[in-house]
């Protein structure tokens, strides 16, 4: 006997349900991925400086975050790749990554130079060195394997100490290289506006840890234990707090965008701006909203773009905390030179244009002068990450 017409449509109806179900639970309940990574650890010290070790400070940050994501936003999964004082070689932290299907794989490290005066927080994702510096602390970082038995072997032949071995990064492709971008460029301004540190830029290198994670990844130098004076903030409760708050921060702004673009509301973690008082101890457990470096997002009703709301591309060749005369010898010879005020400090560009291609042409010319040079990009007198500043040119 066949089914009436009601009941036709019904078991139409649940067998459409029973098709799509996976589908809508997997968007909707799915915890985000989130791995810590310590840096170093066990009888690896990394960075020593006068009064403390970079392994310890690299957990106390890396736990104090983790503590942080998981009190305030329940549909995230944190995994630590070591939560105590132990050795993890460098390919088991990415294994880690790899075997709970990270969506983010964040490494914490602290950075240290022969030049006793050199401090700030850089913040890197997987990438040829263009830079000799760059390339000394990919180097640093990845030298841990030296300590593994057969790193040889293991690591199919990559000598952390050979410039030759690099060589590999330039042909990789990275399918999570905008978003690793997008999450470091969120963590440089945290670092900067928040905690303070002196910004020396989102950078790229080549690192094993980001390149065996098959997610977006950065790795993060919080600042110079080299330098006495930057060690005492880093190696301080109030430091590692801070740090810890705008790396968390980071990734509150990361993962809110990560969720609109599944199509959902991510009420985790969801703050009133107004009600936000600055980086304290005592509001520890809110991210912070830094004005300054505030990231303009496209896709809220809030920030409609006009068409005279084109963003400016700049090339920033230094800064320092003095201001400087335009007579300086460095300026010698540049045109459209100007200047901005960032986290304490007098941040120096040249050129501006509101075609990208410009500004990198320039950056190309002025390599050998200032090697370290990037783009910025700023909507109005605000600056902006310039990945988003590129999608409101196109």
């Amino acid at each position: 006997m066949g089914f009436n017409r009601p009941m036709k449509y019904f078991v139409c109806l649940l067998h459409v349900l029973l098709l799509f179900f996976p589908i809508l639970t997997y968007s909707q309940d799915k915890d985000f991925v989130l791995v810590l990574d310590a840096g170093h650890g066990g009888k690896d010290p990394g960075a020593v400086g006068r009064i403390s070790k970079e392994k310890d400070i690299t957990l106390s940050v890396t736990r104090m975050l983790g503590e942080l994501v998981q009190k305030n936003m329940k549909n995230v999964k944190v995994v630590y790749t070591r939560k105590t004082d132990v050795f993890v070689p460098l390919e088991q932290r990415a294994v880690i990554a790899n075997n709970n299907n990270a969506d983010l794989f964040i490494s914490i490290h602290v950075n240290a130079a022969k030049n006793k005066t050199a401090y700030g927080a850089e913040t890197y994702t997987l990438g040829l060195a263009k830079t000799q510096a760059n390339l000394d602390v990919a180097m640093a970082e990845n030298a841990v394997i030296l300590l593994e038995d057969d790193y040889q072997t293991k690591y199919l032949g990559f000598d952390p100490n050979s410039i030759d071995s690099y060589i590999m990064f330039e042909f990789m492709m990275d399918a999570y290289l905008d978003n690793s971008i997008t999450f470091a460029t969120h963590v440089q301004n945290q670092l900067v506006g928040s905690a303070k540190r002196f910004d020396r830029g989102v950078r790229q290198a080549g690192f094993w840890v980001l390149h065996r994670s098959a997610c977006s990844s950065v790795l993060i130098e919080l600042g110079f234990i080299s330098n006495y004076n930057e060690e005492l903030y880093l190696a301080s409760t109030n430091g590692q707090r801070e740090m810890a708050q705008a790396i968390y921060s980071a990734f509150v702004k990361y993962k809110n965008s990560h969720d609109k673009k599944l199509g959902y509301v991510n009420n985790d973690a969801i703050h009133d701006a107004t009600q936000q008082s600055g980086p304290s101890s005592a509001s520890v457990d809110q991210p912070v909203v830094v004005e300054a470096t505030t990231t303009l997002v496209l896709e809220e009703d809030d920030d409609i773009i006009t068409v005279e709301q084109k963003p400016v591309f700049k090339l920033q060749i230094t800064a320092s905390t003095k201001e400087l005369s335009p007579t300086n010898v460095n300026f010698k010879g540049l045109k459209e030179l100007s200047c901005y005020r960032e986290g304490g400090y007098y941040k120096y560009t040249v050129g501006a244009s509101s075609k990208y291609e410009d500004i990198d042409k320039l950056r190309v010319e002025l390599k050998k002068r200032f090697p370290d040079a990037f783009i910025v990009a700023f909507l109005g007198d605000k600056k902006i990450p310039v990945d988003e500043a590129r999608k409101v040119a196109k």
